[in-house]
């Protein structure tokens, strides 16, 4: 068993979403079903049409607070709510399964040990939207939770969860699998979703949106694993209930799941009410490994903004609260740093990363990225000059602001600069180190 599964829940943790995660059982029907698994969705199958009509459970949603739980941090409810529910065209919900942001597994052991919990909110949100089919797009490499996936959805047929007369009510909603071919582009929606018909992982122009001309130019809604596994529990606790379980912040509502690596005692997978200090998250895990101190933290995956120690010190755990220190919520990839790091050598592989990863549909995108890889290979291997820092740092504001199809090319941005901003320091040592009298 991976230690992820296996570490039972710490005391300040609490998790809602990831409450049966740590049994042997848990990616079972048998498992899932003595957590009170399914029972959420038949209350609302059969109470449908007195009560929990498409719209309530939108509003429920609304009410939750729920946002985005893949890094962009939407409103679900809100987006549900932007499907035309009476177009004539089919309706598709999709769950995007292709996590792939450096720094971020929650998804990939959700997939592998809850799968029933993102089944089921994927037949919640095809009641809210009056879908009758859906998709499950997995990065390839997750063989092993594809093969869990496949399982619990057979047990899921078999049991009358899904199919053409789910619980026998008459609704109809079915879901499949798609592996993709593990391309990071593949994790913005419309790039999965071009992916799904068949066709090259591009982002697609917007408008229009998904939500009326997704998947072969239907109303479609594309949420992340974590938030799909969360409406289950949206409904067990009640919206009200759930959105109290954040910290203070009223705009972001309940529980959220973290990829916690790096430099900590105990890496893993997390659940905290959103709203704590990001200090004491990092003492939860264990802390730092003995006679090391702080040097900096990605709070949510390698494409958000660095954040120094005295930033750590300031930073909470919710969407507002690190976007007030200059970095986002992300994925909840938090990579703790310690002073052993080496923050060149750090940001060459991300570099390198992202300039591997380009799509290439956008010239910005497709050639700046390259450039910052090659800039930063030099930096790395001590052939840098000054300028080329200076350049970079130039022609990267060329890279964001709108200027591409897909936000890719502001992440590569964000994910280099301020590291160099920053800790401008170490690339002037590693500059001078090269006989080049840096700044």
């Amino acid at each position: 068993m991976h230690p992820a599964k296996a570490r039972p829940a710490h005391p300040k943790e609490h998790r809602v979403v990831l409450s049966y995660f740590h049994k042997e059982n848990s990616y079972t029907l048998e498992g899932y079903e003595a957590e009170g698994g399914y029972a959420t969705l038949k209350r609302l199958i059969r109470d449908e049409k007195e009560k929990w009509t498409p719209d309530a459970i939108i509003d429920e949603v609304k009410r939750s607070n729920l946002r985005g739980r893949g890094g962009a941090g939407f409103p679900t409810g809100m987006k549900w709510s932007f499907v035309p529910k009476d177009s004539p065209e089919p309706k598709y919900v999709v769950c995007n399964a292709d996590e792939s942001e450096p720094g971020t597994f929650k998804d990939r052991f959700m997939v592998e040990e809850i799968p029933h919990s993102i089944i089921e909110g994927m037949v919640i949100a095809a009641l809210a939207l009056n879908s009758e089919q859906g998709y499950i797009y997995l990065r390839g490499e997750f063989y092993k939770g594809w093969e869990r996936i496949e399982a619990a959805l057979k047990e899921a047929y078999a049991k009358g969860y899904l199919g053409d007369n789910i619980l026998g009510t008459g609704r109809k909603f079915h879901l499949a699998t798609y592996r993709g071919a593990g391309a990071y582009i593949c994790g913005e929606e419309t790039a999965l979703l071009e992916s799904l018909e068949g066709k090259r992982g591009h982002p697609r122009l917007k408008p229009p949106f998904p939500a009326f001309k997704g998947l072969y130019a239907s109303p479609t809604v594309v949420n992340n694993v974590e938030t799909f596994a969360t409406v289950p529990a949206v409904f067990r606790m009640g919206a009200e209930a759930y959105a109290k379980l954040c910290k203070g912040n009223e705009k972001s509502g309940g529980t959220k799941v973290f990829s916690i690596s790096g430099h900590v005692q105990n890496p893993g997978v997390y659940e905290f009410p959103l709203g704590l200090p990001l200090s004491e998250v990092i003492e939860i895990a264990g802390g730092l490994r003995p006679g090391r101190t702080l040097k900096a933290v990605i709070p949510g995956g390698s494409s958000t903004p660095i954040l120094t120690p005295e930033e750590v010190e300031k930073a909470v755990l919710d969407y507002e609260g690190i976007s007030a220190v200059g970095s986002m919520l992300g994925s909840g990839g938090l990579m703790v740093l310690d002073d052993t790091t080496d923050l060149v050598e750090l940001t060459y592989r991300v570099a390198h990363f992202y300039g591997h990863e380009s799509c290439g549909q956008c010239t910005p995108c497709r050639e700046g990225s390259r450039w910052m890889s090659d800039i930063m290979h030099r930096v790395r291997d001590n052939k840098a000059i000054e300028e080329d820092i200076l350049t970079m740092l130039s022609f990267t504001t060329n890279m964001v602001g709108g200027t591409t199809i897909c936000p890719f090319s502001d992440a590569a941005v964000m994910a280099v600069t301020p590291i160099i901003k920053k800790f401008r320091p170490e690339f002037d040592a590693r500059l001078n180190a090269a006989g080049i009298n840096a700044r």
